[in-house]
């Protein structure tokens, strides 16, 4: 097996709040994790160069022969190719930035104690074709490339299972159904891309859906729910109502009626019923999205802009989301009108004002949803959110 160790450059930073918990490469983009994606095209396994306070959860493993990936790249069969190519002491480069790198054991050793490596002989990736996420909307803004790419991936050489004759499957686009798939009474059109279908999940009678669509393991769509592409549904998730161009990470629940446009949901969220985002302001002009390296909202070059919404963050029934608005880790948002299009991680309220999310009632919120999954709440993370409750508290305000 290769050995893949993904690390995490400075753009790092501009993928938070969904990064305060995980590397960057545990982010799902497509149908699978950015370090899925490597595992399967390089037949390796990751480990990871990331922050300090993630290292228990998330620890490297060097061997004599690594590969060094920047987490953050999405593989192409061009950058793979070039990937395998490399000979030890040797890196591929993007305006002088490292992609990838071949390296032995003691060559990483050097690299990891900031020390010099003798003669790292780099090379210009020049025009090769990849897509590099870089900010939060990158994550929704490439998923139609990624669902594609990811499909191809999986599904080469292999059979779907058979289409039940319930269905309405509109065009001659690609469907793959995995084993044990229930999908039935549903609106299938891949005419603008693929539809997919992961194991043992669940589309209930009733449902619509125009792809590309990534279906994931375990995931749960409701009955009657509209789903256009580009939109992924994590493992273990729950989706319902009306969901556009979205990425929705495994354990969350978006089970009811309300709008999701893009936009993307971190792990263990919980949306309540009837809630909805905005994704397009009523001026038509370009949004704006809270950049935590810079402490201010930049620009994003975007027209549709929707939610980002933190690990473990929930919000109350008819809850209202502007367009372009974070929400931190571990908050709980609830009351009427529109939150603030900046809410940092462990906040309690809504319009009328925010406090401060104690920690020891978080714990047990996380604790109780989790274990429905029969998943423990760790210490390590604990640790971790303890860490990111500090690194946040400078824009609580109570």
């Amino acid at each position: 097996m290769v050995n893949i160790i993904l690390f995490d450059d400075e753009q790092r930073e501009y993928l938070l709040p969904l990064t305060f918990t995980k590397p960057v490469a545990e982010l799902r983009v497509g149908i699978l994790k950015i370090k899925e994606k490597w595992e399967q095209i390089l037949n390796g396994t990751v480990s990871y160069i990331t922050q300090n306070y993630l290292d228990d959860k998330y620890p490297i493993e060097i061997t004599d022969n690594n590969f060094v990936i920047n987490g953050s790249v999405l593989p192409s069969k061009e950058l793979v190719t070039l990937i395998t190519q490399l000979e030890f002491n040797e890196a591929l480069l993007q305006d002088g930035n490292l992609i990838a790198a071949r390296l032995s054991e003691s060559q990483f050793d050097l690299l990891m104690n900031n020390e010099e490596i003798e003669e790292l002989q780099g090379f210009e990736v020049g025009d090769t074709p990849f897509v590099k996420i870089n900010n939060l909307w990158d994550i929704f803004k490439f998923n139609d490339i990624a669902i594609q790419n990811d499909f191809e991936l999986l599904t080469k050489g292999r059979k779907s299972c058979k289409i039940s004759n319930t269905n309405t499957v509109i065009g001659n686009g690609d469907i793959f159904i995995e084993k044990g798939a229930i999908v039935e009474g549903v609106i299938l059109n891949a005419t603008n891309g693929p539809l997919y279908f992961g194991k043992d999940c669940l589309v209930m009678e009733g449902t619509s859906m125009r792809g590309p669509i990534a279906i994931c393991d375990n995931a749960v769509v409701k009955m009657g729910a509209k789903i256009y592409g580009a939109t992924t549904i994590g493992k273990f998730s729950k989706a319902g109502g009306e969901i556009n161009n979205s990425v929705i990470m495994d354990y969350s629940n978006k089970g009811h009626e309300g709008y999701l446009g893009n936009s993307v949901l971190g792990n263990w969220v919980n949306m309540g019923a009837d809630s909805n985002c905005s994704n397009l302001k009523n001026n038509y002009s370009e949004v704006k999205l809270w950049a935590y390296p810079e402490e201010r909202f930049i620009k994003t070059g975007l027209q549709f802009c929707g939610l980002v919404m933190g690990d473990h963050s929930k919000c109350g029934i008819n809850s209202m989301f502007n367009t372009g608005t974070i929400i931190g880790v571990s908050c709980n948002i609830f009351g009427s009108d529109f939150v603030r299009n900046f809410v940092p991680s462990f906040s309690w309220g809504g319009h009328s004002g925010v406090s401060t999310y104690k920690l020891e009632k978080a714990f047990d919120t996380m604790e109780k949803v989790m274990v429905r999954r029969e998943i423990p709440l760790t210490d390590i993370d604990k640790a971790i959110m303890e860490n990111v409750f500090e690194q946040s508290s400078k824009f609580r305000h109570d």
